[in-house]
């Protein structure tokens, strides 16, 4: 029962990362001291999507069992809130359905309570520390939670240095689901489609008690977001 109830909570933070569109804030007061990146990033535009329709692309795997699964399935919100209908699957039936269609429903209801907003990178959720440019460019900022919180993620933040705008996110989630996961860690990458910040790629590695590492990697390929054409996905089961 313990480790059903792990298992529940650890889909209940996978579907909330993948809801979750990382929202950033206007500047006040208090951040007025930041420096110059930060302030760019805290200064850009970042609605919530009010509709997108996308392909997603799902795959998991445990190594220990030798278990693993893909599933492809459109996911779309609108006014009416999120909705989801796979077109193709395979692989491990316990992963299939505990994992993909729990995430799916999970994020389902997340949405209906606007849950995907509460994990927000803004200062009443994290301490940022500069640590200024990397090899490749960009720039990083440490993010410390200022609460052990599922949604929230210990580690850093990488944006573009010209104008702040965010890429990727990485590090380790803040409070593990519960006392059987050791640890899970996460890379989300980001990009803008009609002017909206989406989510493109979600990697996550949990460390089970007993039941080692699992792995659960996630790609977006929209259609249209905020009823603007933005791409044309193709199910990657046809090349399989």
């Amino acid at each position: 029962m313990e480790r059903g109830l792990s298992r529940s909570v650890l889909v209940a933070s996978i579907a909330a990362l993948a809801a979750a569109h990382v929202l950033a804030a206007t500047p006040t007061d208090a951040t007025s001291a930041a420096g110059p990146i930060l302030q760019r990033f805290l200064a850009l535009s970042d609605p919530s999507p009010t509709s997108y329709r996308a392909l997603r692309h799902l795959e998991a795997r445990n190594d220990k069992f030798d278990m693993s699964a893909w599933m492809d399935v459109w996911t779309e919100i609108d006014a009416s809130g999120f909705k989801y209908r796979i077109v193709a699957e395979e692989g491990s039936d316990s992963i299939r359905s505990r994992v993909f269609r729990e995430t799916l429903e999970t994020e389902r209801r997340m949405w209906a309570s606007a849950a995907p907003d509460a994990g927000s990178v803004t200062p009443a959720n994290y301490i940022f520390d500069d640590r200024g440019a990397l090899a490749d460019g960009l720039a990083a900022l440490t993010i410390k939670p200022r609460r052990r919180d599922m949604l929230l993620v210990d580690g850093a933040i990488f944006l573009r240095p010209e104008d702040g705008e965010l890429l990727k996110m990485e590090g380790d989630l803040a409070k593990p689901p519960s006392f059987w996961t050791r640890r899970v860690r996460i890379v989300r990458h980001f990009r803008r489609f009609a002017g909206v910040r989406m989510p493109v790629s979600l990697d996550a590695v949990a460390n089970l008690r007993f039941f080692g590492q699992s792995t659960f990697h996630a790609v977006y390929e929209y259609e249209t977001v905020n009823a603007e054409r933005v791409g044309t996905p193709q199910l990657r089961a046809a090349s399989r």
